[in-house]
């Protein structure tokens, strides 16, 4: 491909306002490619001073009330560009000036949402109203895409570990990833790629993403039915019109291998494309554990007229792995089987088969469409078509007894999702009097269909191994015959209407307020016995819900804002109560304290939250039935508990010198029961939640050597803390007089160093990380059954070439 220069064309128009009696002038441009195309999120600063601005979605940006003198504009990119533009208030006349900024394709590729060390500049997609980062009353973390290159990510928990106050759990098998924020799980519920519900049961390809954005706390007013401790935004490459890409080879340790490639381009004047894809192969520290993936991403941008745009997307991932329970728990006794004592056979130790599998397919189609009525109000409307399928075949539960039996249990199911998703939302800038306003009116209806199979196999004993003597047994080897032994069909209906107002009440108020209605109904499960020809019917569950929110804001100066924030959210309960009605969803309240700052001219910013979030009517087993007699059945329940979750989160980023990049964070969560009805069943007040580690920080620096022989030479480094967590289940009253079980263990806390050196020439680049510097050894845990051990130290390398 022939090298293709990039000009940025700036037009800065300088108007005088009031020039007689203010001697004051505003400094407004658009930024926008040779084509004539917007560039949105480019960073402006005005040299010497605090005022900061980002392109909006037209290219747009503003400066008002200058006092009449010559300014220096700066460009800020990520790493090393930065361009100055001189301007005068008053223009020297009264066309204003244009000018031409040549920037390499790689630089207007890496045009970043914030200003210099600034986390707090720019806009989250995830806030659907467009609405400033400084202007949310609520924690958000936006990854970029240089971090998640300059940290070779392979997976989404590489870029988690990033975010303050988040953290890595696992799931039974570690057939996938599963995230923890504020005490609370996060599942699919609360995943989402390009703003619809993603399945978190396949692992996303991070070689497809643009950014990846948390917002934390509670987003049921723009969501629904998720959980309060943080939703997850994944962002995914768009077509641009101009040439560029890149073509990269990945390896490392265990046989890691990934070609990957990432074209676009215009195809026309309107129509530009994109395409990227990989493949991915690779073995494991795991004995007899191996991955296969690919990955298939296009994309087109039609530019339906100048205030229309038709962005249509969709992808394909195909990954085959071994599902892998680690090694397990021993029990105190050889009569029974699993306990709270991580077996010690080693970080390689394997007990499944070599015959068992985890198929995922996951396949998705997006349409959205944006028009600009005028510069005050916009549409947008989208909708999303996604296909799930998992085919899973293995040894389950590793339970061990006391001299390391383990009679291997097998498992076999197949699962299959479709989903249909829309939304619309017009946002409206406007004011009526003198309250600006930031008005976001929105609509979403999703539809899920859930067909999954399970075998007559499941919970059989496939034969008997002996963990520490591995010759007093002979292992099975042959795949056993199986056959359907259930289907059940599971649809799910939701729907939501919302409408919220960010108020600029004066220079230095502003109010946040909104509410969502949600309606939630789940149908009757329809389970069909494929062996006896026998249907039951479930029960239709029907939730609706109220989701308000309210935030003030007090910003002192530009740079600075204080915040409160009161939301909540709900969570659908399964089960009945005593008078076998559907249990209602349990409300959450989540109340919010904030600051959010810029210092140093933008090169710092410094964030500090705290939380509390109150399940009121936690569900819990009902002591007793509608006749006042003992209950011992799970699933009738009453809404009596209750749950709180208090936490602090610190949030530091800084770049001291160009080229230096530094993130820092530090979290402390208390998630614990905090009302029961202490009768048997019911959980032991001011217990700890298992996978609630109370301290988590993480801190990563990255130098890129700005000029000089070495120029393109980068460093870099991350160290990341998970502290002591609970793990099994939480304890439960097992009579009426205060006796409880006990099937908690701890599971010590740990940390982890990596370490990256890099070159960049020209359009080459080759990237180095050892990971896991110090080799630590600790564990993920699922219960007492899935015990994975983290990875040891590895290294993982990759070549690219940019177009």
């Amino acid at each position: 491909m022939r090298k293709v220069l990039v000009l940025i064309v700036l037009w800065i128009g300088v108007v005088a306002v009031n020039a007689q009696t203010t001697n004051t002038g505003n400094i407004e441009g658009v930024i926008t490619t040779p084509e004539g195309h917007p560039v949105p999120n480019v960073n402006v600063t005005i040299k010497g001073s605090k005022k900061h601005a980002v392109t909006n979605e037209t290219g747009y940006f503003e400066f008002t009330n200058m006092p009449f003198g010559n300014y220096l504009l700066i460009y800020s990119f990520e790493g090393a560009t930065s361009q100055e533009v001189p301007v005068t208030v008053p223009p020297v006349n009264s066309e204003g000036t244009r000018y031409n900024l040549p920037l390499k394709t790689r630089e207007l590729n890496e045009v970043i949402v914030r200003i210099g060390g600034s986390i707090n500049k720019g806009t989250a997609t995830v806030g659907k109203a467009g609405i400033p980062i400084m202007d949310l009353p609520q924690a958000v973390t936006v990854i970029g895409q240089q971090t998640i290159e300059n940290q070779q990510a392979q997976r989404l928990s590489d870029v988690i570990k990033n975010v303050n106050g988040m953290y890595l759990g696992t799931t039974r098998g570690n057939t996938q990833e599963a995230f923890y924020a504020r005490g609370y799980s996060l599942g699919s519920t609360n995943t989402f790629k390009n703003g619809f519900r993603l399945n978190s049961g396949a692992m996303p390809e991070m070689s497809s993403l643009e950014s990846v954005e948390v917002l934390k706390g509670s987003a049921a007013i723009l969501y629904g039915n998720v959980a309060p401790g943080a939703v997850v935004n994944m962002i995914t490459k768009k077509p641009k019109f101009y040439y560029g890409g890149e073509v990269s080879m990945r390896a490392g340790s265990y046989d890691l291998y990934k070609p990957a490639i990432d074209v676009f381009g215009p195809i026309s004047k309107s129509v530009a494309f994109r395409l990227n894809g990989t493949y991915e192969k690779a073995n494991s520290y795991r004995n007899n554990v191996h991955s296969e993936r690919y990955y298939f991403n296009p994309s087109f941008l039609f530019k339906l007229g100048k205030k229309t745009e038709l962005l249509v997307q969709g992808d394909y991932l195909h990954h085959d792995f071994t599902p892998d329970f680690g090694i397990g728990t021993l029990s105190a006794s050889p009569s029974t089987y699993g306990g709270k004592l991580i077996a010690d056979v080693g970080r390689s130790a394997f007990f499944g088969t070599p015959w068992q599998y985890s198929k995922t397919r996951q396949a998705t189609a997006s349409a959205e469409l944006k028009h600009s009525f005028n510069e005050h109000w916009q549409l947008n409307t989208s909708v999303n078509y996604q296909n799930y399928q998992r085919d899973y075949y293995a040894i389950e539960r590793v339970q061990l007894n006391s001299e390391g039996k383990f009679r291997r249990p097998l498992g076999k199911n197949n699962n299959n999702e479709d989903y249909y998703a829309a939304q619309a939302n017009l946002n409206g800038n406007f004011a009526t009097g003198n309250l600006e306003h930031k008005l976001l009116i929105g609509a979403d209806a999703e539809k899920y269909i859930q067909n999954n199979y399970i075998a007559d196999i499941n919970g059989k004993i496939y034969d008997s191994i002996n963990v520490f003597d591995p010759g007093m047994y002979t292992r099975r080897t042959d795949i056993p015959a199986a056959q359907w032994a259930t289907k059940a069909h599971v649809p799910t209906e939701r729907f939501g209407a919302y409408v919220q107002d960010l108020v600029k009440l004066s220079d230095k108020f502003k109010l946040l307020a909104g509410v969502r209605w949600s309606f939630q109904q789940a149908d009757a499960t329809k389970t069909d016995s494929l062996l006896s020809n026998k249907t039951v019917m479930g029960k239709i569950q029907i939730n609706k819900a109220f989701s308000p929110r309210v935030g003030l804001l007090y910003q002192p100066t530009t740079t600075t804002t204080v915040f409160a924030s009161y939301a909540n959210s709900f969570s659908p309960n399964t089960g009945t109560d005593i008078y076998n009605n559907a249990i209602k969803p349990s409300i959450i309240d989540q109340f919010e304290l904030g600051v959010k700052n810029d210092l140093l001219e933008g090169r710092l910013s410094a964030n500090l939250t705290l939380y509390r979030i109150v399940n009121n009517n936690l569900a819990q087993m009902a002591p007793t039935d509608a006749n006042g007699n003992p209950n011992s059945n799970s699933n009738i329940k009453e809404l009596s508990g209750q749950t709180t979750s208090d936490g602090i989160e610190v949030d530091v980023r800084t770049q001291p010198v160009t080229g230096l990049d530094i993130m820092t964070g530090y979290s402390y969560n208390n998630m614990r029961y905090t009302k029961t009805s202490g009768k048997s069943g019911s959980y032991v007040e001011g217990q700890r939640l298992v996978n609630s580690p109370a301290h988590t920080a993480n801190m990563t620096a990255f130098y890129t050597v700005q000029r000089g022989a070495v120029q393109g030479l980068k460093f870099g480094a991350g160290i990341y803390y998970i502290g002591d967590r609970n793990a099994g289940w939480n304890n439960t009253y097992t009579d009426n007089n205060g006796t409880a079980n006990d099937r908690l263990f701890s599971v010590k806390g740990f940390v982890t160093a990596d370490v990256t050196a890099g070159y960049t020439y020209k359009k080459w680049s080759l990237l180095a990380k050892l990971a896991n510097l110090t080799n630590t050894y600790n564990y993920y845990v699922h219960e007492n059954y899935s015990i994975n051990p983290i990875p040891p130290r590895n290294f993982v390398v990759t070549a690219a070439f940019k177009f």
